[in-house]
């Protein structure tokens, strides 16, 4: 029989995927989204005072990974790269709507600064309420819902200006 986990690691276990995306929303990159999480989780595991309850805990795991990832940026001294995950990784190619939806999203949030895909990624993605988005950032509400206002209008800028086009029909042609 299992051992029981302590609180912080269920919420690791329960919140791992979303941890993930955050992280590499904040890197660009899923070789580094995964090294950032992975201390990330080092240092949630070797924290003696956690938060009480579940709410508390998820949104302190998020900070957790944010203050990594800003630790690491300022160790390092180098920019993070704007880009998302290579459109290739998101699966096959098809015809869907949805998926060719997906990739305009992907890459109008990749033109946008970065400060506004961080609010899109907790909010629209994520799915904390604007108190928890304040508590993960240390930013007053209002702040936050004045950038995700910006954040939101910046991605359909990002969208419209670089909407996709379709790809010109060569059948019926001679070369």
């Amino acid at each position: 029989m299992r051992k029981a986990q302590r609180p912080i690691e269920l919420a690791l276990e329960r919140n791992w995927r979303r941890l993930f995306g955050y992280a590499l929303t904040l890197t660009g990159d899923a070789d580094n989204a995964r090294d950032l999480i992975q201390q990330s989780a080092l240092n949630a595991l070797a924290t003696q005072n956690i938060p009480g309850d579940a709410k508390a805990i998820r949104a302190w795991l998020f900070r957790i990974v944010r203050n990594s990832w800003i630790d690491q940026y300022r160790r390092n001294k180098i920019r993070a790269d704007d880009g998302l995950v290579d459109d290739l990784q998101i699966g096959g190619w098809g015809y869907d709507d949805r998926v060719i939806a997906e990739i305009t999203v992907r890459q109008g949030l990749g033109k946008i600064d970065p400060v506004y895909r961080e609010m899109i990624e907790l909010v629209d993605i994520c799915g904390f309420q604007y108190a928890d988005v304040a508590a993960v950032l240390d930013i007053p509400v209002g702040t936050v819902m004045s950038r995700l206002s910006r954040a939101r209008l910046s991605l359909l800028e990002a969208v419209a200006d670089d909407n996709v086009r379709p790809i010109r029909s060569l059948r019926g042609k001679q070369k």
